[in-house]
């Protein structure tokens, strides 16, 4: 008899209903911060260094702190840690907002919150893996609205931001902000989750659990190729990206072209998951990676300096590949990965994933120098058919087939959590043809 608190097979669940509100509107916050920051700092007389300094301290953190979050999640109630984290974030977010509303704002402390921040969001993403899956029976299609969600709060947020600095304050920005978090931990704490299908063992050290959930990660071949292939894709392509389009467009076309632009780029990413809620291949990284290849059209179409409307048709295409990618690699994990180990070593893809974004950045403005920002474009086009190329060249990747049901990966002998020492495959297969 099926548990009421089970996976639901239809995604219009209660319990899928309230994490997708929770993530949506999250993730609406998350994109209102980057304005309101950058304003109200300039508002208080800094610069882009401060501004670099207080977005940097967030994602430094989260780096830092991921793959601990990994293991607490693995050892302690996941959904209590995130709901932890998001009221956390309410104070922090509520402090900020007094910062700004009142003007007595120091960079040090602006920093030290989004310190704070960060090693909350480390704490809570690794518990975003274990629970699509105990809320959606449908992993894919669950990733998929997910992902469309997200792209449409990307794409709503900086101008709800901008409207919000304008009639109010930045300080205002972030009250909103911390409402966010708030809705976010009504949301978890709403859910009626099904128990854990592996139960927690907190037997062994914290040092333990960490070296477990690598070799674990390490076991998966096409796990860890892709995470290399990524942080190549980082540094050359996604890190450069965001600051040298930037400096091409809006002078030369001006910032509502590059709104326009990114606009594209966020309602391709929403298309890419509509599609993927339709497209159901067995291989599911094969296919996202062929999606990907469309991707060198963006920076190569900004690199030749092409009309508004062709830059903004290649950044849909761009997020249409990448949307499709996401969706993909998303489920792959969270179904090819046991449930006892697959905090950790999400914790250590998202890791491994951020690692090397701050260094394509950082190497952004002396590669442009150098070379030139449109040829470092160009080449990150160029770099880009090679990523595709890349991912479909190992065989782990484009042969590793779809799974029926999260965290049904087979055990073998030797393999008590069902890893691909031997085997790419990681589970018993669909039917359904690509």
């Amino acid at each position: 008899m099926t548990s009421p608190d089970a996976p639901a097979a239809s995604l219009r669940s209660r319990n899928f209903a309230l994490f997708f509100t929770g993530r949506a509107v999250a993730k609406l916050g998350d994109a209102m911060l980057p304005i309101a920051l950058s304003a109200g700092l300039i508002q208080q007389g800094h610069g882009p260094g401060a501004i670099g300094a207080a977005l940097a301290s967030l994602t430094v953190f989260l780096a830092g702190f991921v793959i601990f979050g990994g293991v607490f999640c693995d050892r302690f109630n996941t959904r209590a840690l995130m709901i932890g984290s998001d009221l956390v974030r309410v104070c922090t977010q509520a402090v900020m907002s007094g910062l700004f509303l009142t003007g007595h704002v120091v960079l040090w402390q602006v920093c030290a919150i989004g310190a704070v921040n960060g090693i909350c969001a480390g704490l809570f993403q690794p518990g975003v893996a274990s629970t699509i899956p105990r809320v959606a029976a449908d992993v894919q299609g669950a990733n998929g609205l997910i992902r469309t969600a997200e792209s449409l709060a990307m794409l709503l947020g900086p101008a709800l931001a901008g409207a919000l600095v304008g009639a109010f304050s930045p300080g205002g920005v972030f009250a909103a902000h911390a409402a966010t978090y708030a809705l976010s931990a009504l949301c978890l704490a709403l859910l009626r989750l099904p128990a854990p299908a592996h139960p927690v063992v907190r037997g062994a050290s914290y040092r333990a659990d960490l070296a477990e959930g690598w070799r674990e990660f390490r076991a998966r071949t096409w796990m860890w190729s892709v995470i290399l292939i990524w942080m190549v894709y980082m540094v050359t392509v996604s890190g450069p990206l965001v600051p040298l389009t930037a400096s091409e467009i809006i002078p030369s076309d001006g910032p509502g072209v590059y709104g326009l632009v990114n606009s594209a780029l966020g309602g391709g990413t929403a298309l890419g998951g509509l599609l993927a809620l339709r497209f159901r291949p067995v291989r599911q990284l094969r296919a996202g990676s062929v999606a990907l290849l469309g991707c060198c059209f963006f920076p190569a179409a900004v690199g030749l300096g092409l009309p508004p409307w062709a830059m903004m048709t290649a950044a849909a295409v761009w997020g249409l590949g990448g949307g499709v990618w996401s969706v993909m690699w998303a489920t792959s994990v969270q179904t090819q990965v046991p449930g006892a180990v697959l905090n950790r070593i999400h914790a250590y893809e998202v890791a491994g994933s951020l690692a090397m974004m701050p260094v394509g950045q950082a190497l952004a403005g002396p590669a442009a120098q150098l070379l030139g920002g449109r040829t470092v474009l160009l080449a990150g086009g160029f770099i880009m058919v090679g990523i595709g190329a890349a991912l479909l060249s190992v065989p782990a990747i484009r042969n590793l087939r779809a799974v029926t049901a999260p965290g049904l990966a087979p055990a073998r002998a030797g393999t008590p959590t069902g890893r691909d020492d031997h085997d790419d495959r990681g589970g018993r297969v669909t039917d359904v043809k690509g």
